[in-house]
């Protein structure tokens, strides 16, 4: 999908997801700008962009995932450097924005690190973020830059209605997701159902009740991260003890921290659906992977001809 005024357009990327920025570059028919992306023997970040930027609109492909300060701090000296070369605009495109659960104070003397990534990208001298399903929407309002918030969930729906399932509900994992059950609901037509839980410690959860009916239905738990899987893990083994049919599990982005791969194998977990926001740092044979690069290559087009984002999300 080449267009003519590629040549003003260039994309970037660091080290977090090239295979990513690949995906993207061949949906819209353009190369890859050239750039190093290396180290000093000190260990700090190393940029060299390769060709001239000036007067160009330029998108760094960069989520900030695992390693996510190397990666981070990657895409802050991209900028700089891409800033300094005279770019026209400079899009970070984080498909998995670091840092995002730490949104708000919930007790004394806690840091809002997601309010400071924000403060940090536009510092570095970006002049519009565009994201994938933020763990908590508010965070858009922590920059002073457009952010454009795409969704996975219509990446998500189209697979599942080509899967043609029968008697399927979907799943929040708690009361905070409603929202995003809803919409893959409404995309589906299916109904939903709400995990009740509560977090005794950080990282544990205990299903309490549920609410709605799952017995005899195909149940889908859409979630936007799984990490350390145990959330995740205990919701599937619940929905199970309540009748489910059968359990699959549908998450944007897969941090999947130790011991998440081992959880999710020994669990009843049917299939875990995943999108390509981040690499996958371990083999399921239960994991399909999803791609998000013709949503961004939309997106980023859309972007660079200044025509409506949000149409890409219409029913």
């Amino acid at each position: 999908m080449a267009f003519e005024d590629g040549k003003k357009l260039k994309i970037f990327t660091g080290n977090a997801n090239p295979e990513l920025a690949k995906e993207i570059c061949d949906y819209l028919g353009l190369p890859l700008g050239e750039a190093f992306v290396g180290r000093f023997n000190n260990g700090e970040v190393q940029i060299m962009i390769d060709e001239s930027v000036r007067g160009k609109d330029v998108f760094i492909i960069q989520p900030t995932s695992y390693p996510v300060n190397d990666n981070l701090m990657e895409l802050m000296v991209m900028a700089d450097a891409l800033k300094r070369a005279s770019a026209r605009h400079i899009t970070a495109v984080v498909p998995y924005y670091g840092y995002a659960r730490q949104d708000r104070k919930t007790r004394g003397r806690e840091p809002i690190t997601a309010k400071l990534v924000a403060n940090l990208l536009e510092t570095a001298g970006i002049t519009r973020l565009v994201t994938i399903d933020l763990h908590a929407g508010q965070i858009q309002g922590f920059f002073d830059v457009p952010v454009d918030h795409l969704f996975g969930a219509s990446i998500i729906a189209k697979y599942i209605n080509e899967k043609h399932m029968e008697d399927v509900i979907v799943v929040s994992p708690d009361l905070g997701g409603v929202t995003r059950a809803r919409d893959l609901a409404d995309r589906i037509g299916a109904p939903i159902a709400i995990i009740e839980k509560k977090r005794p410690e950080p990282g544990v959860a205990k299903v309490m009740n549920l609410i709605g009916d799952v017995k005899g239905k195909n149940c889908i738990i859409i979630d936007d991260i799984v990490d350390t899987a145990g959330s995740l893990v205990e919701g599937a083994k619940a929905l199970e003890e309540f009748g489910a049919k059968s359990v699959t599990a549908a998450v944007t982005h897969a941090v999947l921290t130790d011991p998440a791969c081992e959880r999710i194998a020994n669990s009843n977990i049917k299939e875990l659906i995943v999108t390509n926001t981040i690499p996958l740092r371990c083999e399921l044979p239960n994991v399909t992977q999803l791609s998000v690069a013709p949503l961004l290559g939309e997106a980023i087009m859309r972007i660079f001809h200044e025509v409506s984002v949000s149409n890409l999300f219409d029913k």
